[in-house]
């Protein structure tokens, strides 16, 4: 789209999918740092109640609030790839949004606290962030239609699973239930949230999104997710210099926190995910949704880190071991992770990948053992951080033959 000096309403009639140097807008970026917050704030209580040992209640609200989140930037990113069209009313409806999901970063610790007293799922205010999200999502998938007669189903379709959605969403916020029904509930409405895009997306051609522009948005999110694992790295430091000053030991658990994540990031981003879904736009869904526990993990790793600092002042009711599990756990499901998303996007299988996973998971209960046996905990978080790293030397010793492979039968 060639650069505008006014912002002027255009017609919303769909983006060219393969449009050159596609990147994301400052406005996708701005739009993009208010789920900081809600990845915070998930962090946040998932490490509290790590510490408070509430480790299954912490466990469910962080899943729960993570979907949550997730699912509201992704709902709003595929429609952005498509229909962005920059002018000011797109813009205020951006904004609009953007208040939504600081509202729902505001109703986290709610729906945490309702699972500690085991009465009702208090996610009223969460909710009430969705209904400021989705009424301008509604509009603009409302005006899409009207400025795209060609997917006009496509978007219709997408209004009805928002509105559906959202009705159930609302109602069963308002009906104190108990914990396990509201779960039972929910369920159908999920499906719903799920299936309802990926019903709308094959009708006709779907609609116009642009597949590099849709890998870099995803690795952006990626990005600030790990951003809870340099936050939790910094705790963990500081916490350790309050105790012991600085030691060999704080700047061997600085590496660890650093390291950890730009292991996690080096190897998210050798994926060539941009490239395959520009070939096979059909793999799109089982890719982004997948995202959604890799999102969750890679928050996770930072809550277990900052779970570890609370180990360190004293304030924890975990154990050395449990602490160290609180990191170890989150970085083998996203190890896992990757490796799965990968092979269902390239639609490849390299049996080499099996004994870098093989060797990941023997640094992972490496860590976990030693600290077991009486060693530092910041020596075993050491070794734990080490884990991502095997798949960095593999990749780039060896794997990258079979990306090269990948890329070349495009």
């Amino acid at each position: 789209m060639p650069e505008r000096t006014t912002h002027s309403v255009l017609p919303m009639s769909g983006r060219d999918p393969h449009e050159d140097r596609r990147s994301a807008t400052p406005l996708e970026l701005l739009f993009d740092l208010t789920f900081v917050i809600a990845f915070g704030a998930a962090a946040n209580e998932l490490s509290h109640f790590l510490a408070e040992d509430h480790v299954w209640d912490g466990i469910i609200g962080f899943t729960f609030t993570i979907f949550a989140v997730s699912w509201a930037w992704i709902n709003f990113t595929w429609f952005a790839s498509a229909y962005d069209t920059d002018d000011w009313l797109y813009r205020l409806t951006t904004m609009v949004q953007m208040i939504g999901v600081i509202i729902l970063a505001i109703g986290v610790p709610d729906v945490f606290e309702s699972l500690l007293h085991d009465e009702y799922m208090d996610n009223q205010v969460l909710v009430l962030g969705y209904v400021v999200m989705r009424v301008p999502m509604v509009f603009q998938w409302l005006r899409a239609s009207r400025q795209d007669p060609a997917r006009a189903p496509v978007c219709r379709i997408s209004v009805l699973t928002l509105v559906v959605s959202q009705t159930a969403w609302v109602v069963l916020a308002l009906v104190h239930t108990s914990i396990a029904v509201f779960f039972w509930c929910a369920l159908p409405i999920l499906l719903v949230e799920l299936v309802g895009p990926f019903v709308a997306e094959q009708v006709g051609d779907g609609t116009p999104w642009h597949a590099h522009h849709i890998a870099e948005r995803y690795g952006l999110m990626v990005i600030i997710a790990l951003g809870e694992g340099l936050i939790g790295g910094a705790a963990t430091l500081s916490a350790l210099i309050t105790v012991e000053g600085w030691t060999s030991e704080v700047v061997l658990l600085g590496l660890a926190g650093v390291g950890v994540t730009f292991g996690m990031w080096w190897t998210y981003f050798v994926i060539p995910s941009g490239d395959i879904l520009h070939a096979h736009r059909r793999r799109g869904f089982v890719w982004g949704y997948g995202h959604i526990p890799l999102f969750g993990s890679l928050v996770a790793v930072g809550a277990g880190l900052h779970a570890a600092a609370y180990r360190l002042e004293h304030h924890s009711a975990l154990s050395d071991t449990q602490t160290v599990l609180a990191v170890a756990v989150p970085l083998g499901i996203y190890g896992l992770l990757l490796y799965a998303l990968y092979a269902a996007l390239s639609h490849s299988f390299d049996p080499f990948h099996l004994l870098l996973i093989a060797l990941t998971a023997v640094v992972l209960v490496a860590g976990v053992a030693l600290v077991a046996a009486g060693a530092p905990l910041s020596w075993a978080l050491l070794v734990v951080a080490f884990s991502p790293w095997v798949t960095v030397i593999g990749y780039e010793t060896v794997g990258h033959r079979h990306n090269e492979d990948v890329i070349a039968g495009l």
